[in-house]
């Protein structure tokens, strides 16, 4: 009996147990949990973005800003009336909004599992609605927001340097936690390319709200950053090379010889770019792509032109590197060469006659070059073509840099499985063929030439405060540098001495080195007897003008490489327009005036 009544004794001090443990858990041991849970409850974590950064030019002037305005949402779940009566009120104070278009955006958003206010107005500017703040503000379910919207004070000047912003689509959101918030993306340029460091990271604040959400207090706050660039392009220089090309097409890259800092690059005609920012309509966009002029393309990184003669010191450097033609050495130039059964032509239909590296330069002999190239080979001459920058990327900071082609026998195999020719290797020596360049391209190998070494072309000059170093690299070799000189002289009598194919056309006291190129946009017939003169085509049917140049010959400071899209002859259509853009830089103060000299005596 007794152990029975000990049994209960314990069965029942064991329940006592167990219940007081669970209501200590409960009452005391659980308070923290249910704390914590209940906190959540009230603190709302808020994530905001930074304002884009700025974009200015190398003495402080703005290519890319923010304009300061307002965006309009309206709570979600408004009944038919209601939200007829708040898109009146909107539409009366803001006559330039649409009800009928407002209410398609509301509608479209709008559903019983959306609990987040509706956007229905993206950017008011600051000026419009300022006045009309607290009128718009007096019903609970307008709620107006500050915002920025992304501005281009340069308008088409700039747009192929500084590109657009627009709405990002599914893959470019996925891109940045700042751009699923912002919606907004760099699509080309500029903002493209650094449009990590532009749109910066988040902001993150922990905000103490009302059961109803209503922000009481914020509890901590880290702020968000974005970088503002400075690029080395000069603005005042950039507008002039505008008016140069009003009633052009073509591209023109101004380049410091030594870092590859870009002052001014144009690509033409120019478009707008601050049409894009909300999107233009199929219409205009169809009339831009349709445009035989193509101003959306950015002709400096993206035009694949024929380099024609432009490459022509860079072909004689690899000649004369071979070691099977020297610089003493003139080959017999009769107006043209025969190949199997095609004739190859010199531009001069009566010859050059007895011609050295340096004078196929200054006149820019063909069968020189033809002859050379048959002596030198596809394989060794491509080889070298390669080294000094054609047929891949310069490295410039801009998005989807195209690379050209620099044919050969792998090239034409894998492409059309087909064998070389000897045809083939003629046309390539004088750029012709499918060799295929972009001025970008032309301007760099051209600094090589000036200075020995290929610099790596850029915009960016600082980012905030610090700036940015970009270098050059050596690709020569030592007895190719030892050719240099030579070449340099070549360039410098297409300038500087009569029958040089430039000299007719300069017009600046500055003394420029060079190369004038005219490359083909259609063959010649072969049962032409005489090569067509270029004002016998029609517009489309011309020659595009090349006309790559460093300068000044003495200390060379800066590269200015031109094409006009079917301008003919380089140096006729290009001369008086490269000698304009130096005596711009000698204004500005980039070249010094002691360098201006009537002759310049070596």
């Amino acid at each position: 009996m007794k152990r029975r009544v000990k049994l209960i004794a314990i069965f029942f001090l064991i329940v006592i147990v167990v219940l007081v443990s669970r209501l200590y858990f409960l009452a005391i041991k659980s308070n923290t949990y249910y704390d914590r849970l209940a906190l959540n409850n009230i603190i709302k974590k808020e994530y905001y973005s930074a304002t884009r950064g700025e974009i200015i030019d190398r003495n402080g002037i703005k290519m890319a800003i923010n304009r300061l305005g307002f965006s309009i949402y309206l709570n979600p779940h408004l009944k038919e009336q209601k939200l007829g009566k708040l898109l009146s009120i909107i539409t009366k104070e803001i006559p330039s909004l649409k009800r009928e278009k407002l209410k398609k955006i509301y509608t479209n958003q709008n559903s019983p599992y959306n609990h987040k206010a509706i956007k229905i107005v993206n950017f008011i500017a600051y000026d419009d609605l300022i006045s009309k703040l607290v009128l718009l503000q007096e019903s609970r379910d307008i709620i107006i927001k500050p915002t920025t919207k992304r501005f281009y004070p340069q308008g088409e000047t700039m747009a192929h340097i500084i590109g657009y912003i627009a709405k990002a689509n599914r893959k470019e959101l996925n891109s940045s936690k700042v751009t699923r918030l912002t919606k907004m993306v760099g699509k080309s340029g500029i903002e493209r390319y650094y449009n990590s460091a532009l749109e910066g990271s988040l902001g993150e604040r922990y905000i103490k709200v009302t059961a109803l959400n209503k922000p009481i207090k914020i509890l901590s706050d880290i702020k968000p950053k974005s970088y503002n660039l400075t690029l080395t392009v000069d603005t005042k220089l950039q507008s002039y090379l505008s008016s140069l090309f009003e009633d052009k097409s073509g591209a023109i890259v101004v380049m410091d010889v030594k870092d590859g800092s870009i002052l001014a690059a144009g690509s033409y005609p120019e478009y707008d770019n601050n049409e894009f920012i909300e999107g233009i309509s199929n219409e205009e966009w169809q009339k831009m792509i349709k445009d035989l002029n193509h101003p959306f393309t950015n002709k400096f990184i993206h035009g694949l032109y024929p380099p024609g003669s432009a490459t022509k010191p860079l072909v004689l450097l690899s000649f004369l590197r071979s070691g099977l033609l020297s610089k003493d050495e003139k080959l017999l130039c009769e107006g043209s060469i025969k190949v199997g059964k095609r004739k190859f032509r010199c531009w001069n239909k009566y010859g050059h006659g007895e011609v050295d590296g340096k004078r196929a330069i200054k006149e820019s002999c063909d069968v020189y070059f033809y002859k050379g190239g048959l002596r030198v080979g596809i394989d060794k001459i491509s080889t070298d073509l390669f080294r000094y920058g054609f047929g891949e990327k310069c490295g410039i900071d801009m998005p989807n840099e195209f690379i050209g082609t620099v044919p050969n026998r792998n090239w034409k195999i894998e492409k059309f499985g087909e064998s070389w020719h000897k045809g083939e290797t003629l046309n390539t020596v004088i750029g012709q063929g499918n060799f295929l360049a972009t001025p970008l391209q032309i301007a760099t190998a051209t600094a090589l030439i000036a200075t020995g070494k290929k610099p790596i072309p850029h915009f960016l000059k600082a980012v905030d405060d610090q700036n940015i170093s970009f270098g050059s690299e050596l690709v020569l070799e030592k007895d190719e540098l030892n050719y240099l000189p030579y070449i340099r002289e070549g360039m410098y009598t297409v300038c500087n001495e009569p029958h040089g194919t430039a000299y007719k056309y300069m017009d600046t006291n500055l003394t420029v080195a060079g190369k004038t190129g005219t490359s083909q946009v259609v063959g010649i017939p072969q049962d032409e007897l005489e090569r067509m003169s270029e004002d016998d085509l029609k517009y489309y049917k011309k020659s595009h003008a090349w006309f790559t140049t460093y300068a000044p010959y003495e200390d060379p400071k800066y590269v200015v490489t031109v094409i006009i899209e079917h301008g003919g002859h380089g140096g006729k259509a290009a001369g008086k327009l490269v000698s304009q853009v130096y005596n711009k830089l000698v204004e500005l103060g980039y070249i010094d005036k002691g360098y201006l000299k009537t002759v310049f005596q070596k």
